[in-house]
């Protein structure tokens, strides 16, 4: 009997774990993963920190090289592009690295195309690239056309264009190269997965370390600029509608991602929210033979059902649940709370589950309350503050969520993974009094912070519970 022949589509996160899980549990399946470029498993996560220098050669940013990727057994068909799937015939059509076409046979098939960047509807955008200056982020070659640009241009200043993570990392990246950043935002405030209380800090944050910053604030055109003062001018509309115009010498624009799906739509998949191809928790696209995973997909989220939600942890996840199953296997992908955390300068700023909207929306009744504890105990030197705000269902007491602001050191990224657990476990906000945490003075408090902070919601929006026993008097309890 042949072995089973199985193709991933994607050589990032979800195509990787797929392969990966494959060659783990069958040594005797053939897997061959197609890569649309020359750089199969690297972490575009790390990208901002080699543009910084902290990473400082582009080869770390690989979680495995090509060699110890093929010590697998997996065989890795590079700068290939598949170009259609033939479900009838289970073959995919290929165009090699020569531009020669050719079909390759399979016998299951996952497809982890991954995401492209969002283009705005900037004036010039289309007309203007790296060689302008001009730059999207999303993979190892935009990544190799910023560090030409920075290294044979020497920019002093550089405008970004968005104010989420990427855009807040890459403006720490870019601010430590030396160049001057002004960072632009549509929306009110920064980093908008966070309320905006704490969306605030991050923004002071960016000011205390030279950052410009403009929310409220839309780019609407970049220009090339035909004197040597600087390369660009970008113009745009603030708050009050009155007009903005930035020189610099470089543009970045990172406004997010939309589902690359093309290849499966055209293959008779059904696509779901933010255009994402749909699949159930078995990650089954619906078609025959074939699977799905990764930031091409919809995000099964624990709180919200079917959503999009483009998560590096997530594709991880999802290609490995899609790897185990191409075997016959029976796994699910468990689901998503939306947990990230992101650094910006010395700030690490952290979410899990719903905000109030997000909650109110789904159908729950949620209020939100605030803490500030301090990381360990305020006798030992170096304690600080972690700005904590819990969301809770008023009706059930259900924890549905939490943000946390703390200053690097202050361990905000383990902490929202304890409220992470809380969430995937479906406790209630009082519960969270009940984990055994560890404790020792220089590092926490006998009630760990996450759990001041749940104690301080239900405070404010539980009443204290009702005793049918009548209340003791000093005698009696004595």
């Amino acid at each position: 009997m042949a072995p089973m022949h199985i193709v991933a589509i994607g050589g990032s996160d979800a195509g990787i774990s797929a392969a990966l899980r494959i060659r783990e549990l069958d040594q005797s399946a053939e897997v061959t993963v197609v890569v649309a470029d020359a750089y199969p498993n690297y972490s575009i996560c790390g990208i901002p920190y080699y543009i910084s220098g902290e990473v400082t050669h582009w080869n770390n940013l690989a979680h495995r090289s090509r060699a110890e990727l093929e010590a697998t057994g997996m065989r890795l068909r590079l700068d290939t592009r598949a170009t259609r799937i033939d479900v009838a015939d289970r073959r995919v059509a290929l165009r090699g690295p020569d531009g020669s076409p050719s079909w390759l046979e399979y016998d299951e098939l996952v497809v982890g195309t991954g995401a492209v960047p969002l283009r705005p509807p900037i004036r010039g955008l289309d007309q203007l690239g790296p060689a302008d200056g001009v730059h999207l982020l999303h993979s190892m070659d935009d990544t190799f056309a910023l560090s030409r640009t920075i290294e044979t241009r020497t920019p002093r200043t550089a405008l970004v264009v968005g104010a989420g993570y990427i855009g807040l990392e890459m403006a720490e990246g870019l601010a430590a190269r030396g160049i001057g950043v002004t960072q632009v935002e549509m929306l009110p405030e920064v980093l908008p997965t966070v309320d905006p209380q704490l969306g605030a800090l991050v923004r002071a944050e960016l000011v205390r370390n030279g950052v410009t910053v403009h929310t409220g604030t839309r780019v609407e055109a970049i220009t090339r600029r035909t004197d040597a003062s600087t390369a660009l001018q970008v113009s745009g509309t603030g708050p009050d509608q009155e007009p903005l115009t930035w020189d610099v010498d470089l543009v970045l624009v990172a406004v997010g991602v939309r589902p690359d799906t093309e290849l499966l739509a055209a293959a008779g998949a059904q696509t779901g929210p933010s255009g994402a191809i749909m699949v159930d928790e078995t990650m089954s696209t619906g078609l025959p033979r074939i699977r799905a995973a990764g930031d091409c997909v919809v995000t099964h989220h624990r709180l919200l059902g079917a959503t999009y939600l483009p998560l590096g942890t997530t594709a991880h996840k999802q290609g490995r649940v899609a790897g185990e199953n191409a075997l016959g296997g029976q796994a699910r992908f468990a689901g998503s709370l939306g947990t990230q955390v992101v650094k910006v300068f010395d700030l690490v700023a952290a979410r899990t589950g719903l905000r109030d909207d997000e909650a109110r929306r789904a159908g729950f009744q949620p209020v939100t309350a605030g803490a500030s504890p301090d990381d360990h105990k305020a006798y030992y030197p170096g304690a600080q503050p972690i700005n904590i705000r819990v969301t809770g269902d008023l009706a059930t007491g259900r924890l549905l969520g939490a943000q946390l602001i703390g200053r690097r050191g202050t361990e905000v990224a383990k902490r929202v993974d304890t409220f992470a657990t809380a969430l995937f476990h479906e406790m209630s906000v009082a519960s969270m009094s009940d984990l055994d945490l560890s404790y020792t003075p220089p590092l926490g408090s006998p009630w760990d912070a996450v759990q001041v902070a749940a104690q301080a919601w239900v405070r404010s929006h539980q009443p204290p519970p009702r005793s049918s026993e009548p209340e003791r008097t000093l005698d009696t309890a004595i």
